[in-house]
């Protein structure tokens, strides 16, 4: 939800100042309640009866590799999807496909060597969605890792339990537990750990560690438990995470400022959270991609332009989408939560590839939001 209210009102600003080249974004939210089925429904609706230019956005592994297939038969496309899985960068199969955030492996590679280089000796623990999340962050951490590993414990996403995981870390005496979850299970494997005394170091993802949603869905867990009385922003404080665009809680980011003003004028009421900024930062790179192609537009002008030149804007690395690599997001910067205060920067971003790859710093000249163009 966040995602979609983020990106819908980036476009409604952008259409109340004129639109692109004379066009209206007419942008259209489907749910589909994480049913790869009901994702295959919406999506056949989308193409044949609403006849849509390109899908944006789409979110979650098993959904959107049910109608990747479709999607590249039908020549739509397929830009930013939001999911971290490598299936989207496989330009040669799905040439329609692009990748959005920074994959799993490279961002499970960057906190891993993290870990490695500040809490030397420390004894890890992972705990980990039980799909395609899994593999693809071992297969990053354990390149630096593999040694300081105690403990792999997983959950299905379908049973919102964890305190068998949650005494399993804390039995194998883990320093440092590395959370691959979702918001909803960050909350409650840090809501579980201090409800039996334990208090590691919690390291967690991007797609995990906004901590806005976080600390809200830990104050309704508590409810009716000892923890009610704890301001949620407690269970927070000291959380590391690493992320690949500006931060909710970054108010001297001028792109967070910029999101802040456009949220507050068309999304009242709504919290501001990283997983808006997320949804924002997708609007932003489609607006800036039309502006780019220009008054003469279709698809395949639409993917040659993609792919044809080095896009900035508002991510902190490097954004990577060209005939060859659909990956999106190259890399990520480590930072530690301060309750009310701005998040502190463990580690400027640093960008690396998926496999066995050196992770190395750079220099991003990044631009102002006034030095991008987004309708006209």
């Amino acid at each position: 939800m966040h995602v979609s209210t983020g990106a819908s009102a980036v476009f409604d600003y952008v259409n109340d100042n004129g639109g692109i080249h004379g066009r209206r974004i007419d942008y259209r939210v489907e749910d589909d309640a994480f049913d790869p089925a009901r994702t295959m429904d919406v999506t056949r609706s989308l193409i044949d009866d609403d006849e849509v230019f390109a899908l944006l956005g789409g979110l979650g592994t098993p959904t959107h590799e049910s109608v990747i297939e479709e999607l590249n038969d039908e020549g739509v496309p397929d830009l930013f999807v939001s999911s971290g899985a490598l299936a989207w960068d496989q330009p040669e199969e799905y040439p329609y496909s692009y990748g959005f955030q920074v994959d799993y492996s490279k961002e499970a590679k960057v906190q891993g060597a993290y870990i490695a280089e500040n809490f030397p000796g420390d004894d890890v623990g992972l705990l980990y969605q039980n799909d395609d999340v899994g593999p693809a962050s071992h297969a990053g951490i354990e390149q630096y890792l593999m040694d300081d590993i105690v403990a792999w414990e997983s959950y299905d996403p379908g049973v919102p339990e964890l305190d068998g995981q949650v005494a399993e870390l804390k039995a194998a005496d883990a320093d440092v537990a590395v959370c691959y979850c979702i918001p909803a299970f960050l909350g409650l494997a840090i809501l579980e750990a201090q409800a039996i005394g334990y208090e590691p170091q919690w390291v967690a993802p991007s797609f995990g560690g906004d901590v806005e949603i976080v600390s809200q869905l830990i104050e309704e867990y508590a409810e009716g438990t000892p923890a009610e009385d704890v301001p949620p922003e407690a269970f927070t404080d000291g959380l590391i995470i690493t992320a690949f665009l500006p931060m909710a809680a970054q108010s001297d980011d001028p792109w967070t400022a910029f999101y802040r003003d456009i949220h507050e004028e068309y999304n009242e009421g709504a919290p501001f959270t990283d997983t808006t900024v997320y949804g924002m930062v997708q609007a932003t790179l489609f607006a800036q991609l039309l502006m780019e192609v220009g008054p003469d537009l279709d698809r395949e002008r639409l993917l040659r332009t993609l792919n044809s030149r080095e896009w900035t804007g508002p991510g902190l690395v490097p954004f990577v989408a060209t005939e060859n690599d659909h990956s999106g997001y190259s890399g990520v910067m480590v930072v530690r939560n301060r309750a009310g205060e701005e998040p502190e920067i463990l580690q400027e971003p640093r960008v690396t590839d998926s496999d066995g790859g050196e992770i190395l710093p750079f220099e991003l000249d990044r631009p102002d939001p006034d030095d991008v163009p987004l309708f006209g």
